[in-house]
Formats: C-alpha cells, sequence, structure tokens
C-alpha cells in the first residue's frame, strides 16, 4: 500500500466541519465515547470556533479533560435569540451541583485518581446537612432520589454498569460550575438559609438556579 494513501485515509477535511458542528449542536462531544468526532474536532477546531462563532457561539473544548460542547455568547443588549437556551435548575438540584463541584475541588487537591467515584449514600449524606429537619424521611430520599437522576440526565452524574448506586461524577462539571457560577449560587444559598430561620432574603430573591 502506498504511504500516501493511508494519510489521504485519516485526513480531516474540511468537508467533515458540518458533521461536527452538527454533532456539536446535539450536545456534549467526549473523547472517550465520541472518538471518530473528536478526532475531527481537534484537527479543524480552528474551523470550528470559526464557523459557530458566526451563530453567535463559543466553542468550549479542554483537550486534557477530553470534552467539547457549544455555548452562547453574552448578548447585554438581549437582541440576539439563543440557540443554546439556558437550563433552568430548581434549587435543590443546584445545590446538588455544588455540591458535587466542591467534592471534585477537594479531590482533584488531595487524590492521584482520575475518576471521582461516589454512592448514592455518599451523595446523601454530602447533600443531607443543608436539607430542613423533617420527620418525613422516606419524602426527603424520594425527592433527593429524583435530583440525582435529574443530574444524571443534564450529564453531571454517570452511573456505573454492574454497580449499584455508584456515580461517577463528570469532569465536565467545571466547564459549568466555575467560580462566578458557584457566587452566584452562594447568594441564593444565603436566601435558603434566611428563608428556613424566617429572615429576610437579599435582593436576589430566588433560590433557582441555571446553567449557560
Amino acid at each position: 500500500m502506498n504511504p500516501m494513501d493511508t494519510i489521504d485515509t485519516q485526513a480531516r477535511t474540511p468537508e467533515e466541519l458540518p458533521g461536527v458542528v452538527t454533532r456539536l449542536f446535539r450536545g456534549v462531544v467526549y473523547a472517550e465515547s465520541d472518538e471518530k468526532v473528536w478526532q475531527s474536532l481537534i484537527t479543524l477546531e480552528s474551523q470550528a470556533r470559526d464557523y459557530v462563532a458566526v451563530l453567535g457561539l463559543d466553542l468550549i473544548l479542554d483537550e486534557s479533560e477530553g470534552y467539547a460542547f457549544l455555548r452562547s455568547r453574552e448578548d447585554p443588549e438581549g437582541d440576539l435569540p439563543r440557540l443554546i437556551p439556558r437550563r433552568r435548575l430548581t434549587f435543590d438540584v443546584s445545590l446538588l451541583l455544588a455540591l458535587l463541584r466542591g467534592r471534585m475541588l477537594e479531590f482533584d487537591t488531595n487524590s492521584s485518581e482520575l475518576r471521582l467515584i461516589m454512592t448514592e449514600q455518599e451523595i446523601t449524606d454530602m447533600v443531607a446537612v443543608f436539607l430542613p429537619e423533617s420527620s418525613n424521611q422516606a419524602r426527603i430520599l424520594d425527592r433527593l432520589g429524583a435530583n440525582i437522576k435529574k443530574v444524571v440526565e443534564l450529564g453531571f452524574l454517570r452511573k456505573l454498569r454492574g454497580q449499584a448506586d455508584t456515580y461517577e461524577v463528570a469532569r465536565i462539571l467545571k466547564a459549568y460550575v466555575d467560580a462566578q457560577w458557584l457566587e452566584e449560587f452562594d447568594a441564593r444559598l444565603a436566601d435558603y438559609r434566611a428563608s428556613l430561620t424566617g429572615g429576610p432574603l437579599t435582593a436576589t430573591g430566588t433560590t433557582e438556579g441555571e446553567l449557560p
């Protein structure tokens, strides 16, 4: 076989660009599970950024962590429609995301492992100290179970096969729950604690959150 034929076969051409961008519009691209698309994206990164920029989007790509996704650019005047809508979150889900992000930071600081694995019981114990006291423990657990399921749907927890009630915390959580998000959530958490004690709310006046 001519070596040049192999090079030509493996080359990533601009004709692949629309397919790569279409895949990004469908959701997060992971190096591990979308290897072919990922390799095309890495090769065509510059073209992909220019392509989506025309649509008011930014390409968020972390090669070391192995993920990429699209995010709408901030439009202070609000004139442009958002192609990637923000996702509204309940306070409970926002709290769970914030705590998982904090646990990941602690894990990255103190462990040499790459994957943060948590059982459902560990997640429950982590969240329990922030929940209001209730005599209906079953209701609290059902509510927490629903929140965990929502975080799985969002792609920030992955249930491990063959291991009951065990999850991997997805690394992409770092890209969504950043320092600014956590700062804004801290204000909502203060409101939440004030509401439990009957204290005044701050100017934020809401316990809901959203993801960009």
